[in-house]
């Protein structure tokens, strides 16, 4: 299965510099749990965007670069359909961005774990729209904002019909 998981604002927004947009511990934690133990798909710069390879998950990072150096372990591959070629076909892999690399997996992906934030943001990246008549909402948990959580969000599944 391949899962898109992002958490975006009201209108999409993603990121803007190549960073977050906000700050949610638990949508951190629910990331974690989701993708301990599996492969994860991104782009160049959503790799370069932590500060080391996440822990206890396969990085497979895609590059137009001819000659990049990843760290030992993780996976160099020049587009998606390769990416995802290289994961394991009976285990669940996670696309985990940037934006661009949602809009190339969108219509392979079998499922996406979205995090609604409830807030819209100055931003340069974007989620794609989920067309509603090829994605069905299966489930959805409302968190209020408090005091670790700036913004209401809404951890949102989708499958495809």
């Amino acid at each position: 299965m391949i899962t898109l998981i992002a958490a975006a604002g009201q209108k999409n927004e993603l990121g803007k510099d190549n960073d977050l947009l906000w700050h949610l511990p638990d949508d951190f934690k629910r990331f974690k749990s989701l993708t301990t133990g599996h492969y994860i798909i991104m782009g160049r710069k959503t790799f370069e965007s932590f500060p080391k390879p996440l822990p206890n998950r396969t990085h497979v990072i895609i590059t137009r670069s001819e000659n990049y150096q990843a760290p030992d372990g993780c996976i160099v591959v020049n587009n998606i359909a390769k990416a995802i070629e290289t994961c394991p076909k009976n285990e669940t892999t996670f696309i985990i961005g940037g934006g661009e690399i949602y809009k190339q997996s969108i219509e392979t992906a079998d499922c996406i774990e979205l995090t609604r934030v409830h807030h819209t943001f100055e931003a340069d990246t974007f989620f794609p729209e989920i067309d509603l008549d090829k994605w069905e909402l299966t489930k959805s948990e409302f968190h209020d904002m408090d005091e670790k959580h700036k913004y209401s969000f809404t951890f949102e599944t989708y499958l495809k019909k």
